[in-house]
């Protein structure tokens, strides 16, 4: 099933029950249907035609998943933008692409200013939730343009499995941005590999919390759409209002990011609220460390799924479900597999292979590349066939991402390849650190890297954020680790920060902590 499918489906079978929730806005399956015609017939007046780009640059809104959809009927491909990201890198996207519409909230009018001349390419300016009156002729009203515009259905336009649905640009954070192609096939396949995985239903309540220009949160337009779920939509990350949603709307399920749920598990207010709605909280979008686990699962007592994946692949690889036997062990051996990566999804093949392309040992201690291929994987990089060729051999992805697999075939994330640190003539992996940081009773949160040293080519070094309050030394963490680690694994430094640079999606910015101690 292509992506204009799905919303005339959850239209058909639930035209008058509840879709979207956005603020003070709610809105029906037919109401939500009914915007995405207008928009849909807007874009089509305005030019666009099959495979043209369409860049958005928005918060979580009731806007971003009428995007997605629009501009899936009218088999255009859309381009969503981090909008932390800077208006100079912005406008290298938006040229990259090609995009001929930005789509674009009206408090980023110091990114908007910047694009007639940095993106050229780009012919028109939609802005939603506009705050004055448009600067230029190029501008346009978001809502003057779909009240202006038909309300009926789209043509019905003849879409393949490979035609592109989106493009994804990777954060940066090793250099220029990449142009991820995902098609409908992508896309699709995923959305039905999620319902089955996580038994998706009409019961549902998702809730949209981590950013939708990201794909930790981004499939879930498709699949809980085609469920006929409903939408509830946090414009951005505010773990008070997060906790508290998750009562008003009964919340059953969402996929935050690990930094998000850390900051949930450890605020103060985290026992006022009533949270027996939950069926299942999954974590994804960076590694997370099993006493977090824990917490999560203490503190909403629901079920808990960690995830992996990657914008090239729509992006889940792994699920943490436990296997039906496994249910029957005692509660912290269950609580072990669900802290793993995970088992390979459900419509994936999954390896995790040495440096001889050989599958390693399922013995939890042999650590390889995880390799993948399936019908949720990317075909390639956009204009970009050299790279498409780097990172897909013989239809396998190379991930980068190091692993180990136990017996049942569960994964184990231990780090990038770029990032395992080398001291000693020792591997040592970060995410191993990490957690012995996470276990200690005053740390927030913890990132470790490896720095140039002259006598053992590089030491493990430890950044963090103690909670409010709390006071502890140097060597009293450096001590704490050694005793949960080998000695040559622990931090030989630590510094203490208020806050842990991030990506705009989210996720810790080792580079940005690894910068300095380059020369």
């Amino acid at each position: 099933m292509r992506l204009n499918e799905i919303l005339p489906k959850a239209l058909r079978l639930y035209p008058h029950k509840e879709a979207v929730v956005c603020r003070d806005t709610r809105m029906n399956y037919s109401e939500f249907a009914e915007r995405v015609w207008r928009l849909s017939r807007a874009l089509m007046d305005l030019g666009i035609k099959k495979q043209d780009r369409i860049g958005i640059i928005h918060e979580n809104s009731n806007e971003f998943l009428e995007s997605y959809f629009a501009a899936a009927h009218i088999g255009a491909i859309l381009v969503p933008l981090n909008f932390r990201l800077s208006p100079k890198e912005i406008a290298i996207i938006l040229q990259d692409s090609q995009s001929r519409i930005l789509i674009s909230q009206g408090v980023f009018e110091n990114i908007i200013k910047e694009i007639p001349e940095r993106a050229p390419c780009v012919e028109k300016i939609i802005i939603t939730q506009a705050t004055g009156v448009a600067a230029s002729p190029a501008q346009m009203s978001y809502e003057t343009l779909l009240a202006g515009a038909s309300p009926n259905p789209p043509p019905e336009l003849s879409i393949e499995d490979n035609d592109i649905a989106h493009l994804y640009y990777t954060s940066g954070t090793t250099g220029r941005p990449k142009g991820v192609i995902l098609t409908h096939k992508n896309v699709g396949s995923h959305a039905l590999g999620t319902i089955a995985e996580l038994h998706l239903t009409d019961r549902d309540n998702w809730f949209h919390v981590a950013p939708l220009f990201h794909l930790a949160d981004a499939w879930a337009t498709f699949a809980v759409t085609w469920v006929g779920g409903k939408h509830v939509i946090q414009p951005t990350f505010d773990s008070l209002s997060v906790l508290r949603l998750i009562e008003k709307e009964k919340i059953t399920l969402s996929n935050l990011i690990p930094t998000m749920l850390n900051m949930m598990v450890n605020h103060p207010d985290l026992q006022r609220f009533d949270y027996s709605s939950l069926r299942v909280i999954l974590s994804g979008g960076a590694p997370i460390a099993p006493e977090t686990v824990r917490k999560i699962v203490e503190a909403f007592k629901c079920d808990y799924i960690q995830t992996y994946g990657m914008t090239e692949t729509s992006p889940y690889l792994t699920m943490s479900i436990l296997k039906e036997h496994l249910k029957e062990l005692p509660p912290e051996e269950q609580l072990k597999f669900k802290a793993k990566t995970g088992r390979e999804f459900i419509n994936v093949n999954l390896r995790v292979v040495d440096d001889n392309n050989n599958d390693v040992a399922a013995d939890n201690q042999q650590v390889g590349e995880i390799i993948v291929k399936g019908d949720s994987v990317t075909p390639g990089y956009w204009n970009l066939p050299e790279e498409t060729e780097k990172a897909i051999k013989d239809g396998w992805l190379y991930t980068g991402d190091l692993a180990v697999m136990d017996n049942e075939r569960y994964v184990t994330i231990v780090d990038r390849k770029k990032d395992m640190i080398l001291t000693g003539g020792e591997n040592v992996y970060s995410t191993e650190v990490e957690n012995a940081l996470y276990m200690h009773p005053d740390v927030l949160e913890a990132a470790v890297i490896g720095v140039p040293d002259s006598h053992w080519g590089e030491i493990v070094k430890a950044f963090v954020v103690l909670k409010e309050g709390r006071e502890v030394t140097e060597q009293e963490i450096i001590a704490f680790c050694k005793k949960e680690l080998a000695r040559y694994k622990a931090p030989k430094t630590v510094d203490f920060l208020e806050s842990l640079p991030r990506t705009g999606s989210g996720k810790i910015y080792k580079k940005g902590l690894r910068d300095p101690y380059i020369t």
